[in-house]
């Protein structure tokens, strides 16, 4: 096998191929040698470069004296600038910012997220300074890794990352990807304070049942039976609430509708209030829903709309006095449809507004628990919203009331509004 002189990045091998008694020829292989990684910043930053011992020798000898087949030349400007045109494209559409550097260690390259990231603005200084710090590491060879954690102008956590580019001739360079994880971070927080609050809420009846099955066991009192047997009922419909409400959550926040269709909100109304009026009865509170034009629709799953106006009126009645009003009322414009629910309640803090619709999260967890609330009830609430393309916000002062308003896109079938008109 003899190697012939060919550009950089590839061999040129001829090999002899051929038995005794038969005609010998030469066959000639072409293989490629450098890393796509150093072929990407070959093409990518050099553009036209070509290795100076390209093409020595326009033919290849053979032992019978004959030229071999000419070497093929350097590929011409024309043909390298579309190849080089469409890797910056395609670098400029990752999400993570690319910093390619030179052998001697000079950025000659970088897509457009990049560019943004190691900007003059103040606020870049310290992930101008970790790129180049981890491009000399790579450099020397190493593998380095840095996490950022930056508060101004806004809070993100990025992780920058380099690695050395190795081609024939050894150390070529290096790359430096810039990931911002921020979102990744939160997710996880989520994730893991999720967790921790669903083992919490699931411990608190599961311990209560084993508590009460224990005193059960063996007591012969008809009386204290019948009262334990009422609070273990009490604690097994608390522990099937907290999960109704989980799998609710789960499938709405995979965003799962099934149904899609003009809703009239006045059965919104109906099917979500109605059920609440004996609670609110046994509180001493008087429920007032105002009055919805039949016409009325917006766009969405009647199961998910119903179950979030009922999580607002049901919190209104919980959190509400004997004796005060839950006001539930429709605004429709051209383009919106907001249904608000006002209580008279103790109000909720300043400090707990933006916080409200986490799930679990309580403002007073003492009574949240007494009246059997789970904690999932308003998240619910903004992943529906979320989901039909609405908001939810919440005004409040503390010791007066809170209102809440589901602010959801109108239908533009009103079809029988004219016949409604007519009739009236």
């Amino acid at each position: 096998m003899v190697r012939v002189p060919y550009p950089r990045g590839y061999e040129r091998v001829v090999v002899r191929v051929g038995a005794a008694g038969a005609r010998r020829c030469d066959q000639t292989v072409m293989r490629r040698r450098s890393l796509r990684r150093a072929a990407l910043v070959a093409n990518l930053v050099e553009g036209n470069r070509v290795s100076a011992g390209a093409g020595n020798g326009s033919s290849t000898a053979t032992d019978a004296g004959r030229p071999g087949p000419p070497a093929p030349g350097p590929p011409l400007p024309s043909e390298q600038e579309p190849t080089v045109a469409r890797l910056r494209a395609a670098l400029d559409l990752v999400a993570e910012g690319v910093v390619v550097y030179d052998e001697r260690g000079e950025p000659v390259a970088r897509n457009a997220p990049a560019a943004r990231y190691l900007s003059d603005a103040p606020s870049e200084a310290l992930v101008v300074d970790a790129v180049d710090a981890v491009a000399v590491e790579a450099l020397r060879g190493g593998h380095p890794e840095k996490h950022l954690d930056l508060r101004s102008p806004q809070r993100r956590d990025l992780v920058v990352r380099a690695f050395p580019l190795r081609g024939p001739a050894g150390l070529e360079g290096a790359v430096v990807t810039i990931e911002d994880v921020s979102e990744r971070l939160r997710l996880e927080s989520i994730r893991r304070d999720f967790v921790a609050n669903v083992s919490h809420e699931l411990k608190t009846p599961v311990g209560a049942l084993s508590l009460l099955a224990e005193t059960l066991d063996g007591e012969e009192d008809s009386d204290v039976v019948a009262r334990l047997a009422g609070r273990v009922g009490a604690e097994a419909e608390r522990l099937v609430r907290i999960i109704d409400d989980l799998l609710d959550l789960s499938r709405i926040e995979a965003n799962e509708q099934h149904d899609t269709e003009p809703v009239r909100v006045r059965e919104v109304l109906a099917h979500a209030v109605e059920p609440l009026r004996p609670m609110a009865d046994s509180s001493g509170i008087t429920l007032v829903v105002g009055e919805t034009p039949e016409y009325l629709t917006v766009p969405g799953d009647r199961r998910d709309l119903v179950s979030a106006v009922g999580n607002l009126v049901e919190n209104a009645i919980k959190y509400s006095e004997p004796g005060s009003c839950v006001d539930v009322r429709v605004e429709a414009t051209a383009d919106e449809v907001a249904i608000s629910v006002a209580d008279q309640g103790v109000g909720i803090p300043a400090r707990d507004l933006e916080r409200v619709f986490e799930r679990f999260y309580r403002v007073d967890r003492a009574r949240s628990r007494a009246t059997g609330g789970t904690g999932l009830g308003l998240s619910i609430v903004r992943h529906v919203a979320v989901n039909h393309g609405g908001s939810v916000d919440v005004r409040s002062v503390e010791g007066e009331g809170s209102t809440f308003t589901l602010r959801l896109p109108a239908s533009g079938a009103r079809a029988d509004r004219g016949g409604e008109r007519s009739g009236a």
